[in-house]
């Protein structure tokens, strides 16, 4: 509908609402957030659109998938108000978090290799109980501090039992597998918060192999979130010049 309206054409609510799939209420909620330049009016006090406007709805939608519903109509409204720059600083920062959510993708790609190459120790007699390694050896493979591993304990990384007879905590297999896979993502540089979550899907997929269908359900929705964004910028673009 876009390219047959000349700037002068005027539109009803519910004409814009059509052309892009919307209810006439939507087209008007968009108009009073901002997201869409002010509508005209009728001698009656009727809402009239044009061109612009469509412009303007079809850059939003546009934005949509890329950047979500909050970014989006922030980038809208600081265009609608004439303050470009600080569109573009919106969608850099979308830009920037696409980009930390792909080095996290690789880091856990990398940890979870790393993982399934590397050799288990055979615990000594003295160290260790049968089903599972106590919290010296196992810092100690690691590399880290037993204190260490005690705070990975408390923010949710790793899941101990106890000893009943002597109160000790014992890390079973999958204790081992995650504390391994938190120690590369923090040399990653990654917080806790972020790799309890990373840990909390290798649970919920019962280990790192049957995670791989997740991770490249995340290749997918990370390639498709920046071929949006491409999408979104030719649309915003088109806005922009037709705005002058």
């Amino acid at each position: 509908m876009v390219g047959k309206l000349q700037n002068g054409d005027r539109l009803r609510p519910i004409d814009l609402a059509r052309g892009h799939g919307l209810s006439t209420q939507a087209v008007r909620n968009y108009e009073e957030a901002g997201i869409l330049p002010a509508a005209g009016r009728t001698a009656h006090g009727y809402r009239t659109y044009t061109s612009l406007h469509a412009r303007a709805l079809g850059a939003f939608l546009a934005l949509l998938p890329g950047h979500g519903h909050r970014s989006a109509a922030s980038i809208m409204r600081a265009v609608n108000r004439g303050a470009a720059g600080e569109a573009y600083r919106l969608i850099d920062e979308s830009h920037a978090q696409l980009l930390d959510d792909r080095r996290t993708l690789w880091a856990v790609e990398s940890a979870l290799r790393d993982l399934a190459h590397a050799e288990v120790p055979v615990p000594s007699a003295v160290a260790s109980r049968p089903g599972g390694t106590f919290v010296g050896p196992l810092a100690a493979e690691l590399g880290i501090r037993p204190a260490t591993l005690r705070k990975w304990e408390r923010a949710g990384l790793v899941r101990p039992r106890r000893d009943p007879l002597t109160g000790y905590r014992v890390y079973g297999e999958a204790d081992v597998r995650d504390a391994r896979l938190a120690h590369q993502l923090r040399r990653g540089g990654y917080l806790l918060e972020q790799i309890a979550s990373v840990i909390a899907q290798v649970r919920d997929a019962g280990g790192p192999e049957p995670l791989e269908a997740t991770l490249r359900d995340w290749h997918d929705r990370v390639s498709a979130r920046g071929r949006a964004m491409l999408s979104g910028a030719a649309e915003l673009e088109a806005y922009l010049r037709e705005r002058g």
